[in-house]
């Protein structure tokens, strides 16, 4: 049930961050994905397992030789969808740019995963996911006034500006591909996907809730939609936005009354008095006592776990969101859901572990996809 994009070949010319983290997503959902590594010959370590490798079927191949140009474009002739993470120029100078897959595979999909984009003034500078959000508006806004913005490692950046908008552009062209019969090159830039993102929050400056300055917005000077810290040091959120909401909150935390949080929610000359005494009040007991207060009801509550904390949350375990792999790895379950049939548990190989397989089956003349 949960193998939705069967029979879709994936080919993954193996990088970091984003490009990687789409192919796992594809293979998840049930594509097949076979990822093509440069083989280490050097004195770096060698990688024996990756989180980001599950579900797919690892081969070695160097590109800057004739051997490995060969076997990409052997399995492209075959295959829906190609990604690559390199710098802008890099796949045409190795001979297999764009032009060169669609003269042997008009239908493919040519997936480019980069930072900048492939045009730009800044399409060949070196950057990482914080400089791109960064760049891109997205960071503006990722914490209070008075502190200094800080990335949430690799999540605002790479996979939600980077690989779940590269994904989207390969079904996208995948679905053009099929009725089509001509594939098309997809130019994923994580400074696109992460500035896109931004429309909801930009949606609402009509409104009132987003401001030009930092400090000015809901996010980052209300007292009903904040962070606070517990006497033990952990920390918990509230984002009672909604009157009701708001009024629940205070009922349960014996504020209805209190001549400090009367009038109107909305009055922002209110605000600083009352976030003033919502983060005494939250000092004054541990984090597990406001969630044994207000987890479960709509005063919007939710504690600031780590991953490994929130593995061991009810709702968490209930729904099967993490689990622990072979190697005893932390690892978030597939996601989304269709129905309420279970994800096959799917192993992460060591790289290259799968490339005597696939080259015999070549040698022999025989298909290597699924």
């Amino acid at each position: 049930m949960q193998k939705v994009l069967h029979p879709l070949r994936v080919i993954e010319i193996a990088g970091l961050g984003p490009g990687p983290f789409c192919a796992m997503h594809l293979a998840d959902l049930g594509a097949d994905v076979i990822s093509l590594v440069r083989p280490n010959t050097g004195n770096a370590p060698a990688i024996t397992s990756d989180l980001l490798n599950r579900g797919k079927r690892s081969v070695f191949a160097d590109l800057k030789t004739e051997a490995g140009r060969a076997l990409v474009l052997q399995l492209i002739a075959q295959a829906d969808v190609l990604i690559e993470g390199m710098r802008p120029g890099s796949m045409e100078r190795l001979g297999l740019g764009p032009q060169d897959c669609h003269a042997i595979n008009p239908a493919l999909v040519y997936g480019r995963m980069t930072g900048w984009g492939q045009s730009g003034p800044l399409a060949h500078s070196a950057g990482h996911d914080t400089n791109y959000v960064a760049v891109a508006g997205a960071l503006w806004g990722s914490s209070p006034a008075d502190a200094r913005p800080v990335s949430p490692f690799a999540v605002l950046g790479d996979i939600g500006g980077g690989a779940l908008y590269l994904m989207t552009g390969l079904l996208a062209g995948v679905i053009q591909a099929r009725h089509s019969g001509q594939g098309c090159v997809v130019d994923a830039a994580i400074v696109d996907g992460a500035a896109h993102m931004l429309n909801l929050m930009l949606s609402t400056q009509a409104t009132g809730l987003l401001g030009t300055q930092r400090g000015a917005s809901i996010h980052d000077s209300s007292p009903f939609y904040d962070s606070y810290v517990c006497a033990d040091g952990q920390h918990i959120t509230i984002g009672a936005i909604e009157p009701q909401f708001y009024q629940l909150l205070l009922e349960r935390l014996g504020l209805a009354q209190d001549p400090d949080f009367q009038g109107q929610q909305w009055q922002r000359s209110h605000w600083p008095r009352r976030r003033a005494r919502l983060a005494a009040l939250f000092l004054s007991q541990p984090q597990a006592h406001w969630q044994s207060l207000l987890e479960g009801s709509d005063a919007c509550f939710g504690a600031v776990l780590s991953p490994w904390q929130a593995a061991e949350h009810p709702h968490l375990q209930a729904r099967g969101v993490y689990s622990y792999n072979a190697q005893g790895q932390l690892q978030a379950s597939p996601a989304p859901r269709f129905g309420d049939a279970p994800y096959p548990s799917a192993p992460s190989p060591a790289n290259g572990a799968d490339t005597e397989a696939v080259m015999e089956r070549l040698a022999r003349g025989e298909g290597v996809w699924r």
